[in-house]
């Protein structure tokens, strides 16, 4: 089965609200991270096998695993001389995963994160994505894509909605109309990555930024290809975008949670 890499090493300084104490992969949504909201994407495809870079503050995101059973279920603590806790059952989705928790170093760059972990992927084909955003990607669509194209590299792409409403003048300066958020021109990278390992030819160091360098050579040499997703993307760069998906959640308005 194809493995998932997580990039959960960033030091999230446009949120220090929440970074200053966690990882940003651990700012929750509702009860659980962001980090298990993305699994659960996966999951829902099938793709339970994942492969976290760590940096900035690392340690907690072992820890959370490290202890997973009991953060993710209710339990009872028998005491005495038969100490044992006991997990109870719950209607939370099915977590049977694999996880691998490789430390990349605090400074490394999002290549060269992906880089360190090269001797964790067993296939020749793995997907990338951003320990920070979530969406209703169909991630089975994504992977047809990717192997359609008979190319190295595969992201995914996204029109972003504005943070602002945007008006229509017309002549004399009267307002026409107000435009809540609407959807911008133009297409962003929203991650959810397919790649060859051919794309580890690639990453040069530690210093090096997937985002710049990698993909700007892939397209150069005409090996990434953008699948374009027209659902739901919501990135948590900020702490306003941390209280906008708790609202939602707990509203019942999440789009991304595409499983049951």
């Amino acid at each position: 089965m194809m493995q998932v890499v997580i990039l959960c090493g960033g030091l999230g300084t446009r949120m220090r609200e929440e970074t200053e104490f966690r990882p940003k992969p651990l700012v929750n949504i509702g009860n659980h991270p962001i980090l298990w909201h993305i699994m659960q994407i996966y999951a829902h495809h099938g793709y339970r096998d994942f492969v976290f870079c760590l940096g900035y503050k690392g340690t907690m995101i072992k820890e959370y695993f490290l202890n997973y059973e009991a953060f993710t279920h209710d339990l009872t603590v028998h005491l005495g001389s038969g100490q044992h806790v006991e997990l109870l059952p719950d209607a939370e989705p099915n977590s049977d995963f694999r996880v691998t928790l490789a430390d990349t170093g605090e400074e490394t760059m999002t290549g060269g994160r992906i880089r360190r972990i090269r001797r964790y992927i067993d296939g020749d084909t793995f997907m990338v994505t951003y320990g920070d955003a979530v969406a209703d990607i169909d991630i089975e669509k994504v992977i047809a894509f990717h192997r359609s194209h008979g190319k190295l590299a595969t992201l995914s792409c996204v029109r972003p909605t504005s943070r602002f409403g945007v008006l229509a003048l017309g002549a004399g300066d009267r307002v026409q109309a107000i435009n809540e958020k609407p959807q911008l021109d133009g297409w962003v990278n929203a991650g959810f990555f397919v790649f060859n390992v051919g794309v580890f030819d690639y990453l040069t160091g530690d210093d090096c930024i997937l985002e710049s360098g990698p993909l700007d050579n892939l397209a150069h040499d005409d090996e990434l290809r953008a699948y374009r997703h027209d659902g739901v993307w919501y990135p948590m760069d900020t702490y306003r975008e941390v209280l906008m998906l708790n609202e939602m959640w707990k509203a019942g308005e999440a789009g991304w949670k595409v499983w049951k």
